[in-house]
């Protein structure tokens, strides 16, 4: 039997469990999940192997209408991802309107590619909810696959995964087969940073931060690391660190523990707040931050 291998790009609006379906079908954490919309900010790959095929995941920012250049960069990623897909899934919810950000849905019609539309949540809504939803998004996108599922639930992942092996081409892989990311271990610290940050904060505060690993050594017993948490406005830093520190030390303490989760390996974190307005526009700034190529 030949090989199939291919790229398959996971895009849909915010909330409706990009990330989460993400990690259930790779099999591991590598998108953050949180309640608010923007967590993911990257377009991050998630590799997964069969004896004759490779899927590429890649989970992408929720869509919206920007209104600042990291914003503009985000969707970047979202039409960079539509571009260069083997196969799109496109995730919806039981919740979501089918005309929100309809621009992508008409761009679902036009696409050459195939399309498998994921109805996600359906653990939320009825049966009778479901069918006629499924009935709906078929008659928008005629030519795609709709199948429900619930990625928190792991229910009906298995339905996706056929559906997405049988449309994959005849292709060997694109990656040895030990392969399960693009990504390295810091990009995996800073999001996992900035996941303890967008849980523990309110308001603007999420949208104004970016982390970057400023070193990271690996050492026989442990990971040593440094972050830097930037911020917009000096109160926004002030609001970070907290009173004599606590809600920094809380954020710190809740990373690490997920790091050595991660990495499998002790964790030394050190954390420290810095304040750069510009850091959304700039960029340069954003460049150093991996928005820019």
């Amino acid at each position: 039997m030949a090989h199939r291998s291919g790229f398959v790009n996971i895009i849909g609006n915010p909330n409706v469990g990009k990330s989460t379906l993400m990690n259930a079908l790779v099999g591991e954490r590598l998108s953050i999940v949180t309640a608010k919309a923007q967590t993911t900010r990257h377009r991050i790959m998630g590799i997964v192997n069969g004896e004759d095929w490779q899927i590429v995941y890649s989970d992408t920012p929720g869509i919206l209408k920007p209104n600042y250049r990291l914003q503009q960069n985000m969707m970047n990623f979202v039409d960079g991802a539509i571009g260069d897909a083997d196969v799109i899934l496109y995730v919806t919810d039981t919740v979501e309107k089918g005309d929100k950000n309809s621009e992508y849905v008409e761009k679902l019609r036009s696409l050459a590619c195939p399309v498998i539309i994921v109805l996600n949540k359906i653990d939320l809504s009825s049966q009778d909810q479901v069918v006629a939803l499924m009935q709906q998004w078929q008659q928008q996108v005629p030519a795609a696959t709709v199948i429900p599922a619930s990625a928190r639930e792991h229910f009906n992942l298995d339905s996706i995964l056929e559906a997405v092996v049988s449309k994959l081409p005849e292709c060997p892989p694109w990656y040895d087969k030990d392969t399960f990311t693009d990504r390295n271990l810091r990009f995996f610290a800073s999001e996992i940073i900035r996941e303890k940050i967008l849980l523990n904060y309110k308001e603007e505060i999420p949208y104004s931060c970016e982390v970057a690993v400023e070193s990271f050594r690996e050492g026989e017993e442990r990971y040593d690391i440094s972050a830097v948490i930037y911020v917009m406005r000096e109160s926004q830093k002030g609001i970070v660190i907290g009173k004599k520190g606590a809600a920094l030390k809380k954020v710190g303490t809740a990373a690490r523990i997920d790091m050595e989760d991660f990495f499998q390996k002790k964790v030394f974190l050190e954390l420290f707040v810095k304040v750069d307005p510009d850091w959304r526009e700039s960029r340069r700034e954003l460049r150093k931050f991996g928005y820019e190529d």
